[in-house]
């Protein structure tokens, strides 16, 4: 017999007596105790919770699926986690060398980097402060100047969670560059071939400095389109060597007294990331509370068949929804699966880990949220991962201050480690790694 006293299998985690007879007397605040076990936790109130940091002995009780729900779904609160999870570690061989490149003077005040993932040689594009832009071979040193970029500064940019910073962009075969303002409203796009600015991008005033500007490179049929925010709920698509807009459609906004529109949704896009061979998309936006949620949707199917897709297509469904918590580490392993970083739902109840979605199937609905929004299935979760992540397809690579750790997708368990090195970049051409450390760039190769 269960602690609910109703005879069915334990369900969830376990908790303390004060929190399963808590909806009697009101709701309460309680803790998601780590216990050091993968991710086993104990549910327990604040009381208990403070005897745990004394390392004092907690009673915890099991209930049933329908009396779990009842109590984490109803009028009692998570209010913070404790404890630690239990990290597995499982050494493996792993390769610890690093090339170094030490850049030309010519190049000038590096602020950026991009990979030309399609060359199997490590070839980059650097982006200067003053805008210029180099092609750059770090294992010769050879460079060359191709354009040069005018973005708009934004001096009267008003900080929020990240100041303003300029990013650089590559196609995969290195044909166009975009230079866009993180953070901020304005970018540009440019034909490396030709030199010209092809397209002027403006993702609108509507509270830009919460997210990286939405922008990302796909290839199509051997043609590359260039994805980006035109507005703050609103994603388009263009032909980079003209700058037409090939997503032309009716207004995703409107203004008090007028009509809402049928395919208006409520949603700040933020960071892109496209899936390896282009089939699909992972949007990490957010809506108001704020919840950080991000979106997935068919590529092909917006491109060609329904130009309303990044709004409300069939193909598109939701991942996770986090509570003040967006833009962090997050990457495709294949062309259905994503990584994203970060365990929990609430920003203050967050603990470092990763959680593996397959955004081709659909999974359970979140309880806290719409019943009518599609989610999708979560395959599974571990603690360790924190930072930037990558993947090779096999396992996940995480970059934080504690340097480069690698870890198994099948078990979550963390195989190596090389502490010292952070690396921001992914070259998918040659499997490296890489970060730019003020006049050098660092590259470690994935083995």
């Amino acid at each position: 017999m269960l602690a609910c006293k109703h005879e069915r299998s334990a369900f969830g985690s376990p908790m303390c007596e004060h929190l399963r007879v808590a909806d009697a007397k009101g709701g309460i605040d309680y803790v998601r105790w780590y216990i050091g076990s993968d991710l086993d936790a104990e549910l327990v109130c604040i009381p208990c919770a403070e005897k745990r940091k004394q390392r004092l002995h907690v009673d915890v009780v099991d209930v049933c699926e329908e009396c779990f729900v009842h109590v984490t779904s109803g009028i009692n609160c998570e209010d913070q986690i404790g404890g630690k999870p239990g990290i597995r570690v499982r050494p493996e061989p792993f390769n610890t060398s690093l090339k170094t490149t030490v850049l030309p003077k010519d190049l000038g005040a590096v602020i950026d980097i991009a990979p030309i993932n399609h060359s199997h040689q490590s070839i980059w594009m650097t982006l200067a402060d003053d805008g210029r832009i180099f092609r750059l071979n770090a294992e010769t040193g050879e460079f060359a100047q191709v354009v040069r970029a005018s973005v708009p500064a934004e001096p009267d940019h008003k900080p929020m969670f990240h100041d303003l910073r300029q990013r650089l962009h590559v196609s995969s075969r290195g044909e166009f560059v975009a230079v866009v303002n993180d953070y901020g409203r304005y970018g540009q796009v440019i034909d490396v071939r030709t030199g010209k600015v092809t397209l002027n991008l403006d993702c609108g005033k509507y509270y830009p400095e919460t997210v990286p500007l939405s922008f990302a490179f796909a290839d199509v049929d051997m043609r590359v389109i260039a994805i980006h925010r035109t507005e703050w709920n609103r994603l388009d698509f263009s032909d980079p060597a003209s700058g037409k807009l090939l997503s032309e459609r009716g207004p995703t906004s409107y203004q008090s007294a007028e009509e809402r529109p049928a395919h208006y949704v409520d949603y700040f896009h933020g960071a892109l990331y496209v899936s390896p061979l282009c089939t699909r998309i992972v949007d990490d936006g957010w809506i108001w509370a704020p919840v950080g949620v991000p979106a997935s949707w068919s590529l092909g199917r917006w491109f060609s068949e329904n130009v309303w897709e990044s709004e409300d297509g069939p193909s598109r469904s939701l991942l996770c929804a986090r509570n003040y918590y967006w833009d962090h580490g997050m990457c495709w392993v294949d062309e259905s699966r994503v990584v994203v970083e970060g365990i929990g739902n609430d920003d203050m109840q967050m603990a470092e880990g990763a959680r593996i979605f397959d955004v081709t199937e659909l999974g359970k609905p979140d309880p806290h949220c719409r019943s009518d929004w599609k989610w999708t299935r979560e395959l599974m979760a571990f603690a360790g991962p924190a930072g930037k992540f990558f993947t090779d397809g096999v396992s996940l690579f995480s970059s934080n201050k504690e340097g480069l750790s690698r870890w198994s997708i099948e078990d979550g368990a963390r195989t190596g480690h090389l502490p010292q090195f952070q690396p921001v970049h992914h070259h998918r051409g040659t499997g490296e790694l890489a970060q730019l450390n003020q006049t050098v760039l660092e590259r470690w190769t994935i083995e």
